[in-house]
């Protein structure tokens, strides 16, 4: 819509007689008919005739600039001389003169005359030119709308959009851009990089003269000649009077237009009247320079009919929304009020209680069942707490919170234990169904249901499960719960760094809620649960506190029977709650909390033990999930042996699981592009099938029978028909019976998947042997390390620099921590020393300089546990005798030449048979550790205990080193 821009003092001082001597009908003083319709459609009167203002509208709707229209001054009865206007300046030659002008693009309506318009020019040398002409006494220019560029919607560009299209266009390119139809502009007012417009006349360009800035030729548009008493003319105007009329009643904007539009430059006349009403209307840039372009007077003001005809279709449109929109929020008011006044009645006449009486009421019924169980001193708060909320105001904020609190106190099952099972058989069942292995875990489980029957009830333990990833940790914790016959709740305390995700929120916090603890409490509904806090190694700390010292009460057996949330402010029993916890690195968990649990060591598994679990449990489980039949596929030992060692050496399970899955996948890809469904077997035909054979045969029976009666007479031709249609009949049966015969013996082809197929399924292998050497060099000796993922095999090897007097020395690498950078130096003076008792002569590490070197240099390697592998590279190399083959050893070492015990004993004893070692050294602290493992695990293993280097020694530098046996 079009903005108005005019002083306030020019409205009150404008003139109201508009009879121009082209609509004149009557005397002098008369007042013409369309003077008398746009009178009363402004509602101004004829006084005050001698005054005029002239008023200039803006096209940008969005532009709040100030009016620049002003008064014009003039003695209609003495003919004075009317005062130059500042919006026009009076300029010579006059504006028709103008043939060249500088073109300027209009990128959203184009500008009418009469009208003003502000636009913003980017264009440096254009902003020059224009202020250069206005200079020269010469200030016009033409103005043109911009055409839409090839190929766009342009209800769907935004004006940023167009602007800067605009400033882009120079040139050829923006003349072709242009309308040829524009206005005759002149420039009212130049303010840093904004132009005021006025419109005086049409123009037509006829030529481009010059491209920067952008000057054309034009040619000056006139109105067609037109009949000023054309009835059909003065009709359509005044029916476009007539609809500005009905648009001002409900649009305050258009009122305030028509309002001020008092007198226009020159004659009010009919073209005048098709402008102004086009260029206030809200019709889009191209109906609009519809109307600019059109000349004759008729057309134009059919035109503005149409564009001011759409407007009171919108009007009304709107006036449609916002009285469905009054009457919605209306009769929503209604309806609450009603309601009101319903509760009111029913509360006077006893029907129905307040909210607050029936909350109390919910609390109270909630807490029946258990109230012999609850706590005196947790009755006596909720008693409390209930008269208080009768004494708050539901409307209040301490309402919310009371009743929240009430909530929580009243879901909780005080006292409600669920029935557990003491049968030690049943539980042993439970736990060998759902996991193989895990021996020590199940054992501690059968223990602890055992104590619990012959007390004749349980206690709460905490117990820390603690491995590799992928040892089935967490499902154990599920599988407990299940031979116990308790609820199971787990959370994960990884990354944890509140506070009060363990004790809760105060309650005076918004939002405020209770701790992990309570919340499963609310949510298995018993007091003596399972719960499995995961990843308890992982535990952080943040400004909010330290989650792991809030856990010393929670994980206290002397301290979690009265354990304290702060949201619930009470103390609550959880002694009866057996809390499992799952870590993979046991050092991580603060030695506080450590204390306060007792750890079970889950080690990762050995090639046997990964075939019963893939054969008994995953390969089982992922055939149904794919809905694959047993008898549709075979995986091989082979297969899964092979899959095992070159695809899954980890130590847990969960990448052998997605390697199975991988491979039913793809199974199962190829059993429906072979055209197998699920159900291979040939299925029977059932009664409805039957029945509608039995009908179609009748049907084509009757047919047969009929055309053959009206072709043939006599008995005997139709017994030949019939036994025809019977034997035809018997022979359809047969062949159905044989094509059943063939589906139902039709066998279903068994994918097989062996190690030859095996990486069709699963790609290339991803492990190889860990044997580097097959006969191990000269200063090269396997060692044996334990990472968060199990155990593995690492070479370390030690190799001459240089050798001279006095250059003695040791490098490291291999990325190294300083633990084992500290090994390496007391693994190079305990080599020299033991070099020197067996060659007391030797000054080969006094003069040799050496090169120790821990192979995978990306991965970073720490701890003390390689001293012993350390000085037997170093002395290998200075005897120039290679290590028994197929050797591995680990140890930690004093400079005296003690052998302190290690840990990880089982993963490294993995690592050793899966690196196909036959001899191990470990320390002899460690023999118990080493007795206690599986007996497959320790097959085909010679293991050597020692307790100083020098029994080392012996054995891997003895006489039938690097012999085979």
């Amino acid at each position: 819509m079009l903005k108005l821009l005019s002083s306030s003092s020019c409205l009150q001082n404008r003139v109201h007689s508009l009879a121009p001597n082209s609509i004149r009908t009557g005397s002098a003083g008369s007042t013409a008919p369309f003077l008398r319709v746009l009178s009363s459609l402004t509602g101004f009167t004829g006084r005050n005739r001698n005054l005029g203002c002239r008023a200039f509208f803006c096209s940008d709707a969005s532009d709040g600039s100030e009016p620049v229209a002003e008064a014009e001054v003039k003695e209609a009865e003495s003919g004075a001389e009317a005062k130059p206007s500042s919006a026009i300046v009076s300029t010579n030659p006059r504006p028709e003169d103008y043939l060249t002008v500088i073109a300027l693009p209009l990128p959203h309506r184009p500008l009418f005359p009469g009208f003003y318009m502000p636009i913003f020019v980017k264009d440096p040398k254009l902003m020059a030119a224009l202020q250069d002409s206005r200079k020269r006494q010469a200030p016009y220019a033409g103005a043109f709308l911009l055409k839409d560029e090839p190929g766009t919607d342009p209800s769907f560009v935004s004006g940023s959009e167009t602007d800067k299209n605009i400033y882009d266009l120079k040139g050829k390119e923006l003349f072709n851009r242009l309308h040829e139809v524009g206005t005759l502009a002149q420039i009212s007012s130049i303010q840093g990089d904004q132009v005021i417009l006025i419109g005086h006349r049409r123009l037509r360009i006829t030529e481009m003269v010059s491209e920067e800035p952008l000057t054309v030729k034009v040619d000056h548009l006139k109105d067609k000649p037109y009949n000023k008493d054309d009835d059909v003319i003065k009709a359509t105007s005044f029916e476009v009077i007539s609809t500005l009329r009905d648009v001002l009643k409900t649009s305050s904007l258009w009122r305030d237009h028509v309002q001020t539009y008092t007198q226009h430059i020159g004659d009010f006349n009919f073209p005048r009247l098709a402008d102004f009403g086009a260029a206030i209307s809200g019709a889009n840039k191209l109906q609009c320079q519809e109307v600019l372009e059109e000349l004759d007077v008729y057309k134009r003001l059919k035109l503005t009919l149409e564009l001011v005809k759409k407007e009171i279709e919108i009007t009304k449109i709107q006036e449609s929304i916002a009285k469905a929109i009054e009457e919605k929020i209306s009769g929503e008011q209604r309806r609450y009020l009603l309601n009101e006044q319903l509760k009111a009645i029913k509360k006077e006449l006893g029907l129905e209680t307040d909210d607050k009486t029936a909350l109390s009421a919910k609390f109270r019924e909630r807490l029946e069942p258990n109230r012999e169980k609850c706590p005196p001193h947790v009755l006596q708060v909720i008693e409390e707490e209930l008269t208080k909320l009768q004494l708050l105001e539901a409307s209040s904020s301490e309402f919310n919170v009371t009743r929240n609190y009430l909530d929580w106190l009243t879901a909780l099952p005080w006292g409600n234990f669920s029935d557990e099972n003491f049968d030690v058989l049943h539980a042993q069942k439970i736990l060998d169904e759902d996991h193989y292995g895990l021996t020590d875990v199940k054992e501690r489980i059968l223990e602890f249901i055992a104590v619990g029957k012959l007390r004749g009830t349980s206690q709460g333990k905490i117990i820390c499960l603690s491995g590799p990833p992928g040892v089935g940790k967490t499902s154990i914790g599920r599988s407990i719960a299940r031979a116990l016959n308790r609820k199971f709740f787990r959370f994960s305390v990884g990354g944890l760094a509140d506070v009060a995700e363990i004790k809760g929120h105060r309650r005076t916090y918004i939002g405020a809620m209770p701790g992990k603890m309570v919340q499963c409490l609310k949510n298995v509904g018993t007091a003596n649960p399972l719960v499995l806090i995961d990843e308890i190694d992982k535990l952080g700390r943040g400004h909010a506190g330290d989650p792991a010292s809030a856990l010393l009460e929670l994980l206290d057996p002397e301290q979690n029977a009265n354990f304290l949330d702060h949201y619930l402010d009470v103390p609550i029993d959880l002694s009866k709650v057996l809390f499992v916890c799952t870590a993979n690195v046991v050092e991580m968990i603060p030695n506080p909390l450590l204390d306060r649990m007792e750890v079970i060591s889950i080690a990762g598994y050995i090639t046997d033990e990964k075939m019963h679990i893939a054969r008994d449990y995953l390969e089982k489980s992922t055939r149904e999930s794919c809905g694959i039949k047993p008898e549709q596929v075979e995986v091989t030992e082979a297969a899964l042996l092979a899959l095992i060692e070159n695809y899954c050496r980890e130590s847990g399970v969960r990448n052998l699981q997605k390697q199975i899955e991988k491979i039913y996948r793809k199974i199962a890809l190829k059993l429906v592009r072979q055209g197998v469904s699920g159900e291979n077997e040939a299925t029977e035909p059932n009664e409805a099938e039957v029945e509608q054979v039995i009908r179609v045969v009748q049907n084509t029976d009757d047919s047969k029978i009929q055309s053959g009666v009206e072709s043939v007479e006599g008995n005997s031709h139709d017994q030949e028909i019939e036994s025809s249609l019977e034997s035809d009949t018997i022979k359809d049966a047969k062949e159905s019976e044989n094509i059943n015969e063939k589906e139902a013996t039709k066998t279903v082809e068994k994918v097989l998947v062996d190690k030859e197929n095996l990486s069709d399924f699963v790609g290339k292998p991803v492990f190889h042997a860990e044997r580097i050497f097959d006969r191990t060099p000269i200063g090269v000796v396997m060692g044996l390390a334990w990472t968060a993922m199990g155990g593995s095999t690492l070479y370390i090897e030690t190799s001459q620099v240089e050798q001279g007097d006095g250059k003695g020395a040791l490098i490291l690498t291999g990325q190294l921590g300083d633990v084992m950078k500290e090994s390496a130096q007391i693994a190079h003076t305990v080599a020299r020393a033991i070099l020197l008792k067996e060659e007391p002569d030797s000054t080969y590490f006094a003069n040799t300089k050496l090169h120790l070197h821990v192979p995978a240099g990306a991965t970073p390697k720490d701890g003390p546990s390689a001293g012993c592998t350390m000085i037997t590279s170093m002395l290998s190399l200075a005897m120039n005798k290679p290590v028994k083959k197929d050797l591995a050893m680990t140890g930690e070492v004093t400079l005296t030449g003690k052998i302190l015990p290690i840990g990880g004993v089982k993963e490294k004893t993995i690592a050793a048979r899966r690196g196909e070692v036959k001899t191990i050294i470990f320390p002899s602290a460690n023999r118990r550790d080493y007795d206690e493992l599986a007996s497959n695990v320790k097959e085909g293993l010679n293991v050597h205990f020692v307790e100083e280097y020098r029994q080392i020694f012996g054995i891997a530098f003895g006489d039938d080193q690097n012999s085979e046996k």
